[in-house]
């Protein structure tokens, strides 16, 4: 039997974000589409975050998953180590699937038959470090580096993505895009009426999802909403890092608090909710490495604006209405044109849900999991 060890750790990590959506769609697809003779064992670090699931819940999300291995060591601690090639022996060799860099990086070749695959899904450590803490920008730079000299191949989310990365590093064939794809987990309820009412969604909202950081362009969406009479805003995501908050951001824009709506972490039953009942989606990140929210605003019938970040233009394939990021003087009023283009454009907002529809078939979980085994297969 051959077992690949599929590292979970996103899950149980204080912030899972985008990667921690990734790793679990992914990791599903690959055990269910595991060809004869295979199997996949899941390996996590101690669950030790607040609000962090158990290793029984863990268990549950995977079903036909062999094994779940929790490691003696803490996240932390196998970070730094594996960072400095340290411990790299941690969790035995053979077939390692790692949905991002968190990986025990060892030596091409060596005892054990060890083959490693790591995920780098952006490059905002590189293009735009002032969004990220210092320790995580060392700590990025130090494992793809790492990962240029041990790992068997790299994938990333996007070609946009691996011709960033090809940049920083010649990896040759070593390189492979595997995408991501809309949740299925993110679908509506029984009664998506008696959820809206409970999430006390307006009537008519702009929505935004993902982590409250400075590298998803918050603040530049409150100060178009600030251009945008009587305008709403709703935010899904939970809180992450650098001193942004939504008090803040609305005191230093001039919009009034009770416009912006935030819902924290919320069920993936109520973002499908969240999505569906949306007049429009805005996402006006400065990097990004995929755009899964993107995708999944198409799977729920509502348009979509967007910054023109190559990862971004490539997933939405001009379904989507982008918003350039050049000319940073201009940038805030142009936002604020295209939201209200189509918040008060009927006929727009139905030919953009159109195109979201033709566009978002084209990315599948299963298709990605193939990917993942014929990758490891060739190797």
């Amino acid at each position: 039997m051959v077992t690949l060890k599929f590292l979970l750790d996103q899950l149980v990590a204080p912030v899972p974000g985008g990667i921690g959506r990734y790793a679990e769609n992914l990791a599903r697809e690959v055990i269910s589409r595991a060809p004869a003779g295979c199997e996949v064992e899941g390996i996590i670090t101690p669950p030790k975050s607040e609000g962090a699931p158990t290793v029984e819940q863990i268990e549950e999300r995977f079903p036909g998953l062999a094994h779940l291995e929790v490691t003696k060591l803490s996240r932390s601690t196998l970070a730094q180590s594996w960072s400095r090639g340290l411990l790299t022996g941690a969790i035995g060799g053979g077939l390692i699937h790692a949905p991002s860099l968190f990986a025990p990086l060892q030596p091409l070749g060596s005892d054990g038959g060890v083959q490693t695959v790591v995920t780098v899904h952006d490059t905002v450590p590189w293009t735009h470090p002032e969004t990220l803490t210092s320790n995580g920008v060392r700590w990025h730079k130090r494992q793809l580096k790492r990962a240029w000299q041990h790992a068997a191949a790299i994938v990333t989310p996007t070609h946009a993505v691996a011709e960033q990365v090809a940049e920083l590093y010649n990896f040759g064939d070593r390189l492979r895009v595997i995408p991501g794809a809309p949740s299925r987990d993110v679908h509506l309820p029984e009664n998506p009426d008696e959820a809206a009412e409970r999430l006390e969604l307006p009537d008519t909202y702009i929505l935004a999802v993902g982590t409250l950081e400075p590298r998803k362009g918050l603040n530049k969406l409150v100060e178009a909403l600030a251009k945008i009479p009587d305008a709403q805003l709703v935010h899904a995501g939970p809180d992450g890092w650098g001193d942004v908050n939504w008090d803040s951001l609305c005191a230093d824009a001039g919009v009034e608090r009770s416009r912006v709506k935030s819902l924290g972490f919320i069920s993936n039953t109520d973002l499908a909710v969240a999505y569906d009942r949306a007049t429009v989606f805005c996402m006006p990140s400065i990097d990004e490495g995929f755009g899964l929210p993107i995708l999944e605003a198409f799977r729920a019938g509502t348009a979509v604006v967007h910054t023109d970040v190559p990862a971004l233009m490539e997933v939405a394939g001009g379904a989507g209405i982008h918003v350039p990021l050049a000319d940073e003087s201009t940038f805030v009023e142009r936002l604020s044109v295209a939201l209200k283009n189509v918040l008060g454009d009927e006929e727009l907002r139905e030919s953009l849900v159109t195109a979201g529809h033709d566009r978002f078939p084209i990315y599948s979980w299963g298709y990605s999991a193939d990917l993942v085994w014929r990758l490891h297969a060739d190797l």
